[in-house]
């Protein structure tokens, strides 16, 4: 299995785990093109080898196909690589895309995409998330080898909250005040947020920053002056009765945090990439914030739609929205249940490419 990076092995794990818990018998590789993937991933104890997939070039494609000798390749939602994509199909080796998603700006869709096409042509079966993919891939000639699974990240999200795992120290620095969990945050969202922090110091705050070097976490504790960081609650110090801010300064935590949350808050959404994972939030039944740029984001974008999510535009419409989900207790009923049902309703993309792997015999006990 290939990922870009960190957000799509999430996606792309549930499938990964239900694989080799059907089929021990077959050995896991798994690679990475980015370091946030790599780095956190390398000790997955669910795979057997977990590498970077070396540059793309006809050498190196053939030399790892040659290597490995794969019975399935599954290709998380995007991130096309064309020498080893060509290699894979040459060889008649089945390949999946997982959870992949098209918009009409990209390259496939162009004059020049040719070759962009000829990539996607290398695949067996693409399961898409929505109609709006499936309607572009028509577009430009791809029929008989797409369909609709959705998006497998709801079944990641659901496996986690289902666990019910708790995080140390949390309830300590909780009590008995309501809470609002911040996660993936960059500097643009700590801005947004800071005022509303000041004037709630009867709240109380938890951010996970999305960038955990010490140089970023030490700007967070600066803006932030009632806060204290969760490896100094781990150690044993006691925070001042006027902290209400905890900093998560580690990585790999968030997911379990939002169960906490009376509110949540999902960064990146004040930034020009956009926002990051809604689903760790909606799945716990929380009504989820976040900033105007989502619309890349049929997860997000789904989530407005149904009342689970609202959009800010700004410090002051972010604070209107985030008191009102505190003081009206309607608002925040009906916002919560719209969360939960969202990720519940859309549950299942793992058990249908599962299902297709089963009936093709693409994996044989």
């Amino acid at each position: 299995m290939h990922c870009a990076s960190l957000g799509e092995f999430e996606q792309g794990r549930p499938l990964l785990e239900e694989i080799k818990r059907q089929y021990p018998g077959y050995k896991i590789a798994l690679s990475f093109f980015s370091p946030s993937g790599y780095e956190v991933m390398k000790n997955y104890t669910g795979a057997d080898l977990v590498f970077y997939l070396p540059a793309d070039n006809m050498i190196n494609a053939k030399k790892l196909v040659d290597d490995l000798n794969p019975s399935l390749v599954l290709w998380v939602k995007y991130e096309y690589w064309y020498y080893y994509l060509t290699e894979i199909k040459k060889r008649n080796i089945p390949l999946l895309l997982v959870s992949g998603i098209f918009r009409k700006n990209q390259p496939f869709f162009k004059w020049y995409g040719g070759i962009w096409k000829k990539m996607l042509a290398c695949f067996d079966r693409m399961f898409l998330q929505d109609e709006e993919s499936v309607s572009l891939m028509r577009s430009i000639g791809f029929k008989d080898n797409i369909e609709i699974a959705g998006d497998t990240r709801f079944d990641r999200v659901i496996a986690i909250a289902e666990k019910n795992e708790t995080v140390p120290h949390i309830k300590d620095f909780i009590g008995t005040h309501r809470v609002l969990v911040a996660g993936s945050t960059w500097e643009e969202d700590e801005i947004e947020l800071l005022h509303f922090v000041k004037a709630n110091p009867d709240l109380k705050f938890i951010i996970a920053p999305h960038e955990i070097d010490k140089e970023n976490l030490n700007d967070v504790k600066k803006e932030f002056k009632q806060s204290v960081f969760y490896s100094e609650l781990v150690a044993g110090n006691k925070p001042a009765d006027d902290i209400n801010v905890l900093i998560i300064d580690n990585i790999g935590m968030l997911s379990k945090l939002y169960q906490y949350a009376d509110v949540t808050f999902v960064g990146g959404g004040f930034g020009s990439d956009g926002v990051h994972n809604v689903l760790e939030a909606a799945v716990y039944g929380k009504p989820v914030v976040f900033g105007p740029v989502y619309e890349k984001f049929t997860e997000a974008k789904g989530l407005v739609e149904c009342g689970g999510a609202v959009t800010a535009g700004g410090p002051l419409q972010l604070e209107s929205i985030l008191r009102k989900l505190f003081d009206d207790h309607d608002a925040f009923e009906k916002s919560s249940k719209a969360s939960k049902d969202f990720v519940y309703n859309n549950k299942g993309a793992t058990e249908k490419i599962i299902d297709h792997i089963q009936r093709n015999r693409l994996l044989i006990n």
